[in-house]
């Protein structure tokens, strides 16, 4: 129990931290960032539960103020601007990615980079997309189209979620929970 607390409390600080590589702005709003890589290891780590609530907590301290997500953002406003869809998505594309992770039987790194394609890319782009749609006004094609520039350094970073999985796997096995 206490373990999980830990592991949990500490991939929230992963992911909060991978929010201090200077972000990049785009025309829509939202930023390219590392935060979702934080939210795919959570996943590919941690396993869909123990993920989902790591990413969870960070948003409860998000939302009572902390400046944890990419540039400094922090507090409820952060749940109604064209950022909204991808930080609630946080949790699900968490979970989505350890969920796969656990189920299915591949290799450590192929599975960790197809469970991160789908739970971090997938998964947070449809609550994102969705999200950039309503505030901002947006058809859900026209929002879609808005996200196509994160494509590639979201592969990129879901290459590299497979590439850390696997070698933590293989250096400590216990830690990658997802396959325990």
């Amino acid at each position: 129990m206490e373990r999980n607390v830990a592991l949990i409390a500490l991939f929230a600080a992963l992911i909060a931290l991978l929010g201090l590589v200077p972000k990049i702005d785009l025309l829509s709003g939202v930023p390219i960032t590392a935060q979702s890589m934080g939210v795919m290891l959570a996943g590919t780590v941690l396993g869909a539960k123990r993920g989902f609530l790591a990413a969870a907590l960070l948003l409860v301290l998000v939302a009572i103020g902390l400046p944890l997500l990419a540039g400094g953002r922090g507090g409820l406003g952060v749940f109604v601007g064209p950022t909204a869809g991808f930080a609630i998505g946080f949790p699900f594309a968490a979970f989505a990615t350890g969920w796969l992770m656990e189920r299915w039987k591949a290799p450590v790194g192929i599975a960790a980079f197809v469970s991160s394609l789908f739970g971090g890319v997938v998964v947070l782009y449809a609550m994102g997309i969705v999200g950039m749609s309503l505030v901002l006004g947006k058809t859900l094609p026209e929002a879609a189209l808005l996200s196509t520039p994160f494509l590639i350094g979201d592969t990129i970073k879901a290459a590299l979620t497979g590439l850390i999985t696997s070698q933590l796997a293989r250096l400590r096995p216990g830690v990658v929970l997802s396959r325990s």
